[in-house]
C-alpha cells in the first residue's frame, strides 16, 4: 500500500474512472491517503463522480511518474460516514478544510478502496502487480 501512495503522491494529480451508464467518465483527483489500513479518497456528494460510485462502486486510478512508470489501481469505492476519517483529510491536506469547513458538512464524502489491486507498468520491466 506505501508503494501504490507513494506512486500516486509523487505524481500529485491522478485520473479517477467510474462508468455512468454504458459510458467512461474520468476526472483529475489529486487526494489520497492512508487510514486505518487502507487508501482513501474524497469528494462532494452533488459531484457526478459520488453520483456514479454510488450506483456501481467500481473505479480506475491511472497516473504517470517522471520516469515513465506508470499505475492502474482498481477496485470499488466503499464510502465511510466516519469523523475521524473524515477529520484525518483535513489533516493530510489543509486546503480541503478550506473548502469544506468542517468534516460534518453534509456534502462532504471519503471513501476507501475495497478489493483492490495495482499494477505498475513501465516500458523495460514486466508489470508489478500489488493486491490490498
Amino acid at each position: 500500500m506505501n508503494e501504490i501512495l507513494k506512486f500516486i503522491a509523487d505524481a500529485k494529480l491522478f485520473y479517477l474512472a467510474t462508468v455512468e451508464g454504458d459510458k467512461p467518465r474520468v476526472r483529475p483527483f489529486g487526494f489520497a491517503m492512508e487510514h486505518e489500513g487502507k487508501i482513501y479518497f474524497c469528494t462532494s456528494n452533488e459531484k457526478d463522480v459520488y453520483k456514479q460510485l454510488a450506483i456501481n462502486p467500481n473505479f480506475e486510478i491511472c497516473t504517470m511518474s517522471d520516469n515513465g512508470q506508470w499505475i492502474r489501481l482498481q477496485g470499488k469505492a466503499v464510502f465511510d460516514k466516519s469523523l475521524e476519517a473524515k477529520a484525518k483529510v483535513f489533516e493530510v491536506m489543509p486546503s480541503l478544510a478550506k473548502m469544506y469547513k468542517t468534516p460534518e458538512n453534509p456534502i462532504f464524502e471519503v471513501f476507501y478502496i475495497e478489493e483492490g489491486q495495482a499494477t505498475i507498468y513501465s516500458f523495460s520491466d514486466a508489470p508489478k502487480l500489488i493486491t490490498l
